[in-house]
């Protein structure tokens, strides 16, 4: 679906709403900064909420990990020999064919700074995920000084010298174990002249980049045990499985 003067964004009509929780199923290491570095310290910090401590999921981390599964799954790749732009995220190319019959999903849901995509503003809002109360709850009745320290743990990786078997021991922080945040995805359908048709079209791509992240991992070190998740979604009043949704699971919020 090309993109013309006759079909630019006319009107925001409505929304899907994506709420549930984010199970920690091997210790997650998504990093943050650390203010001083000492001698036998911390180097791989997670990030954490700088008022309460507690570890949590930046939106940014779930929709760039989303987008990134979702570009490889379509084929949809930067491969400009430009090093500026080779392997950069996925932008606008107005000369692609499959795009323009598509309507640009990568740049619709996801985003894009090119001026001439003339698309409307990003589709997909992702929520940073802060620990679930439910979880705390419940931690809390078995262990009533439960704090943001028991949610955290520190995992030393080693690279060994091939000759001389010298280990070089690195730590790493990670969130443990079965511990839960809250997550929450607001999807925008704007009217681009098609009554919102092609954006409807486009939320299947926003469950898929889930389940994409479930078969690989969320944050660092993923290749070596880190990051694996589970999604859990509210569907009437109840946790389903990503696995188990679709569309129409997500009713269409109208906006008046």
């Amino acid at each position: 679906m090309e993109t013309t003067r006759q079909n630019l964004p006319k009107k925001l009509l409505s929304q899907k709403i994506i709420k549930g929780t984010i199970k920690v199923e091997t210790g997650l290491h998504i990093g943050g900064s650390a203010e001083t570095i000492e001698i036998g310290g911390m180097d791989n910090p997670i990030i954490t909420n700088p008022v309460t401590k507690e570890p949590y999921i930046p939106g940014s981390s779930l929709k760039g990990k989303m987008r990134s599964l979702i570009e490889w799954k379509l084929g949809k790749l930067e491969l400009d020999p430009n090093p500026k732009k080779l392997g950069q995220p996925y932008g606008f190319h107005p000369e692609n064919a499959d795009d323009v019959k598509q309507g640009h999903p990568i740049s619709r849901i996801f985003g894009t700074t090119a001026d001439e995509a003339q698309l409307g503003p990003t589709r997909l809002i992702v929520r940073d995920a802060f620990i679930a109360k439910d979880f705390k709850d419940g931690m809390k009745v078995n262990n009533p000084n439960f704090t943001w320290i028991d949610m955290i743990e520190e995992k030393t990786e080693n690279a060994i010298n091939r000759i001389t078997a010298r280990a070089n021991p690195r730590p790493i922080q990670r969130v443990v174990t079965g511990t839960e945040f809250e997550f929450e995805m607001i999807y925008r359908i704007f009217d681009m002249g098609d009554n919102g048709a092609v954006d409807l079209q486009h939320f299947d791509l926003v469950l898929e980049g889930l389940r994409l992240i479930e078969m690989d991992a969320l944050g660092g070190a993923g290749s070596r045990g880190c990051g694996k998740v589970t999604f859990w979604i509210q569907k009437n009043g109840t946790r389903t499985s990503i696995a188990n949704v679709n569309s129409s699971d997500f009713p269409e919020e109208k906006l008046t």
